[in-house]
Formats: C-alpha cells, sequence, structure tokens
C-alpha cells in the first residue's frame, strides 16, 4: 500500500515538476514573440513522462543519458531535453513563435497543471480522511 502511495505521489511530483518548466519555456516563447531569429521551444510531456515510468536504476527520469563525456548539457540546466517548435512558416526576421500555437499550449498546459494539483489534494484529503476514521 505505502509503495503504491510512493509510486502515486513520485508521477505527480514528476509531472508537476515537467508541467512547470513547460510553462516557463512557453512563457519565454511569449515574452520573445517579436525577438528577431527566436526559435520556439518546448518539453515533449510524453517523452519525459515515459522516460520516468520506465526509468532504470537510481538515475532521476527528468535526466538525460550522457553515453560519451562530448554530450552536451541540456540548455535549460533542469535536465529535461527542451526541442525546437517545428512551425510550418516562420517571420521574416528568422523568428518561430506563432502566438496562437503558444497560447493554446500556455493555457492547456495551465489547466493540466491544475488538474494534477486537484487531483494530488484530492488523494491526500482522502489518505487523511482514512487515518482518522472519517
Amino acid at each position: 500500500m505505502v509503495g503504491k502511495v510512493d509510486d502515486f505521489m513520485r508521477f505527480h511530483e514528476i509531472a508537476l515538476s515537467v508541467r512547470g518548466q513547460r510553462q516557463q519555456l512557453l512563457a519565454s516563447n511569449i515574452a520573445n514573440a517579436d525577438t528577431p531569429n527566436y526559435k520556439a521551444r518546448d518539453i515533449d510531456f510524453g517523452a519525459v513522462m515515459n522516460a520516468a515510468l520506465h526509468k532504470n536504476g537510481n538515475q532521476d527520469a527528468a535526466t538525460l543519458i550522457k553515453t560519451t563525456a562530448t554530450h552536451l548539457d541540456s540548455k535549460n540546466g533542469s535536465g529535461v531535453a527542451t526541442q525546437y517548435r517545428n512551425n510550418d512558416q516562420a517571420n521574416v526576421d528568422g523568428n518561430t513563435v506563432d502566438m496562437d500555437v503558444e497560447r493554446n499550449q500556455f493555457a492547456e498546459n495551465s489547466l493540466r497543471y491544475e488538474a494534477s494539483l486537484t487531483i494530488l489534494n484530492m488523494q491526500i484529503r482522502n489518505m487523511l480522511s482514512a487515518i482518522q476514521g472519517q
């Protein structure tokens, strides 16, 4: 029972952490919408969570595996791999930020972050209720 609760909490801890980092990247994209040659970045949430579910040993699920010393660290310093967003059409100044896409992704990520917090709070309330015998 304790193992399941621990796995549940760890999953949501990783999910909230990745969602928070993704929110920062999306906000950065929006803030740099008028910056020449800025390339929009994002995190592949599904890939990071898949890695978290299938992690090996004691390695943190949100870190990249370096197979050689010549590999570079991730640019955001968080260990989560960021990717450049593919868009159909870049601006004349080389900026790849599409404000409609960024706003939609920002809103969706916010909703999913709040949903994870709500689920986590409900689980903790249920555990407290069971402990107190209510």
